[in-house]
């Protein structure tokens, strides 16, 4: 098989949907299976599913696993030659899958790419298409020195704006929103890290397959609408900000911590903390409560 798109929903009943619709629509020109991993949804998504979508593989959760252990159940189960992490909240609008997979038969040392995400406005999601999260990447994006200093790399290298938004680019990481993986990278590397919870195991799993010499591609020749903060991060939103805080430290702790002495990384834990801190704050305060403002 060619293509296994792997999709892992929470309470999105009607974007899983929406999803599903689209990739039956826009079907790839090869051979494909779905698979949909729930974690105990009790929207209708199960009835669904049965219902409207019987061809789909169905992957049922007591509880809710987050994202990455889930993911990891669609990609143990995988058929495809191709591994395809699928978002709910994406819709395709265009063949999505044949570009890329052609990208990758035409780069055979492409590991991991990742299409053109697009807001529901039409405009670019810039995080598709990222640098490592270095700290001052990351204080560089959250602070917006990255706007105040354009011309510095180091400040903007967590979005990478300079990147022309219709080239290929190779680049250090790219968003699980939508991504598409060589089955030969996950048999070699394995599965995604379940230590993240729910978010950096895309960053985590780029960072080790450039390790093993892998590359990781930005390929626009197809698009993906990503509506974001409208599965799980939203009916959670607490929760789920904890989890992004919590993923970075992980995150940093596993692959970068070994490049600075301990008392900057110390320093930079205390940063962590007060940004989880402000980020709780703010959350309380926003009138829509998800994790994070997908357009940047």
């Amino acid at each position: 098989m060619d293509l296994s798109i792997c999709i892992v929903t929470y309470n999105a009943c009607q974007r899983l949907r929406d999803c599903l619709v689209s990739i039956n629509k826009f079907a790839p020109q090869c051979s494909y299976e779905i698979i949909v991993v729930d974690n105990a949804s009790d929207d209708g998504t199960l009835k669904m599913l049965a219902n409207e979508f019987p061809q789909v593989r169905l992957i049922q959760n007591t509880r809710n696993e987050g994202y990455t252990k889930p993911l990891n159940q669609a990609l143990i189960a995988a058929n495809g030659e191709h591994l395809a992490p699928l978002n709910p909240d994406t819709l395709l609008t265009q063949d999505l899958f044949g570009p890329l997979l052609n990208f990758m038969r035409d780069h055979p040392q492409a590991g991991i790419i990742t299409p053109k995400v697009l807001n529901q406005d039409g405009t670019l999601q810039l995080q598709c298409r990222r640098g490592e999260a270095r700290p001052l990447e990351v204080l560089g994006y959250f602070l917006h020195l990255e706007r105040l200093f354009p011309g510095n790399r180091k400040l903007g290298g967590y979005l990478m704006r300079w990147l022309p938004e219709d080239e290929v680019a190779e680049v250090p990481a790219v968003s699980g929103s939508c991504m598409l993986i060589r089955h030969e990278v996950i048999e070699q590397l394995g599965l995604f890290d379940e230590q993240f919870y729910a978010f950096q195991e895309d960053s985590d799993l780029c960072f080790r397959a450039r390790q093993a010499g892998w590359k990781v591609y930005y390929v626009p020749t197809s698009t993906v609408v990503h509506f974001g903060g409208e599965g799980g991060s939203a009916v959670r939103p607490f929760f789920g900000v904890y989890q992004w805080h919590r993923s970075y430290y992980l995150y940093y702790r596993k692959n970068l911590a070994k490049d600075y002495c301990f008392l900057f990384n110390w320093f930079f834990y205390g940063m962590m903390a007060l940004k989880l801190a402000w980020a709780m704050v703010y959350t309380f305060f926003r009138k829509k409560k998800v994790v994070g403002t997908p357009k940047t």
